[in-house]
């Protein structure tokens, strides 16, 4: 294996399989000391040292969502000099859609090692007063026909949840459930933010947010960062733990404008889950951990449903009975979610990462999930969702 240097792209003949070889959360939860910088320059470099492969390998750069010019000023700031870059934004799926990417490339010997990077001071930045909680998103190009009706992005998320419940009987009970075993998941993680146990009655009986989501139906705001660095099979020998292997990805995007959404209670998951699946010849029923987007509770059902896990319409009723929790028959958002463990403005990422870890054994005590005999995790699915249901990228990922 020869090494990649820095400032020099890979170039190979036939296409590399492509592992994750480093994951690492930065500072979460309530972090008001850092900037955004900082919180990408930490996870960064556990990420790398968790890989246990040296900085010059790095070819490749990927982050979203900081600086007016990224990647290229967390390139600067981290002191890389990537010959590959991605800057893709499409919500919350953005890093599932750059995985995806990135993979791409090392396979196709464009890059030997990229580097996805996050980091966000969003709740810390509203409480010193630095941005303002608007989720309205502006009123210019399509949006300028739904802002002044109100219409913010959690309005959308809920007017497509109550679509849900009138086609298919999808009950808020089955709904609050979710949130529930979200929260079951996150006492098991010390990094999470909220721990306390919840129930369903909890749920319902919240302050009303946009009708039918009461406050514990949404994501809740935190601060933090994480990493993941993917590389090209010949530097696995030289890691310091097991590959993850990217096995397939799908991206799919769907709307802007509600009124341009052919079904509200279809996302674009049912066409990214559906090639990823294909791409890397399982399927849903091989599926060990799902780390799945959880802006809302909706979301998590409707993405149930649209990567195959149970039927349209059924996401109510498959969700039931703990089958989402550590020890359930599907379980869902091991570190808590969105919902409970943190959520810093995009958190496709996280995803990636908890599903490394659960693939690694590395959840720890309580939150590792076994298979029968103990055994770990096989194989896992990581699917981001953006906007309200306007993108979304799904990455299977395998110890095999």
């Amino acid at each position: 294996m020869t090494p990649g240097t820095s400032g020099a792209s890979a170039v190979t003949t036939g296409r590399r399989k492509v592992a994750v070889v480093g994951v690492a959360l930065a500072d979460c939860g309530r972090v008001d000391e850092a900037t955004p910088y900082a919180l990408h320059a930490q996870a960064a470099r556990r990420a790398l040292a968790d890989s246990g492969l040296d900085r010059s390998v790095i070819d490749g750069l990927a982050s979203a969502g900081l600086g007016t010019l990224a990647p290229v000023e967390v390139a600067e700031y981290l002191g890389l000099r990537p010959t590959w870059t991605d800057s893709t934004s499409v919500g919350g799926s953005t890093w599932e859609v750059m995985a995806a990417h990135a993979a791409d490339a090392i396979a196709a010997g464009h890059a030997n090692a990229v580097l996805l990077v996050y980091g966000s001071t969003a709740r810390a930045d509203i409480k010193a007063g630095r941005r303002t909680s608007n989720l309205s998103f502006g009123a210019r190009g399509p949006l300028q026909f739904e802002v002044p009706y109100g219409h913010t992005l959690i309005a959308k998320y809920a007017m497509a949840a109550r679509r849900h419940m009138h086609e298919y009987g999808t009950t808020l009970e089955q709904l609050a459930d979710i949130a529930v075993q979200a929260r079951a998941n996150a006492a098991h993680n010390p990094d999470a933010m909220y721990r306390a146990p919840i129930t369903v009655d909890d749920v319902l009986g919240g302050p009303m947010i946009a009708d039918p989501f009461t406050k514990l139906h949404c994501c809740i705001r935190s601060d933090g960062g994480c990493a993941v660095l993917l590389a090209a099979e010949e530097y696995v020998p030289d890691t310091a733990k097991a590959p993850v292997w990217v096995l397939g990805s799908g991206t799919a995007v769907s709307h802007t404008s509600m009124s341009q959404w052919d079904d509200f209670t279809v996302s674009p998951a049912a066409v990214s889950g559906r090639a990823a699946f294909e791409r890397a010849g399982v399927g849903p029923g091989d599926v060990d951990v799902a780390e799945l987007y959880d802006a809302f509770t909706y979301m998590t059902l409707v993405t149930l449903e649209d990567l195959g896990f149970c039927g349209k319409g059924e996401g109510g009723a498959f969700a039931e009975k703990g089958r989402l929790t550590l020890g359930g028959e599907l379980p869902v958002n091991t570190d808590g979610g969105g919902l409970s463990a943190c959520h810093p403005g995009m958190r496709g990422l996280f995803l990636l990462v908890e599903a490394v870890r659960q693939l690694r054994g590395e959840a720890g005590e309580g939150r590792q999930v076994r298979k029968a005999g103990g055994r770990l995790p096989e194989v896992a699915v990581a699917s981001g969702t953006g906007g309200w249901f306007c993108s979304s990228g799904t990455v299977v990922l395998g110890r095999g």
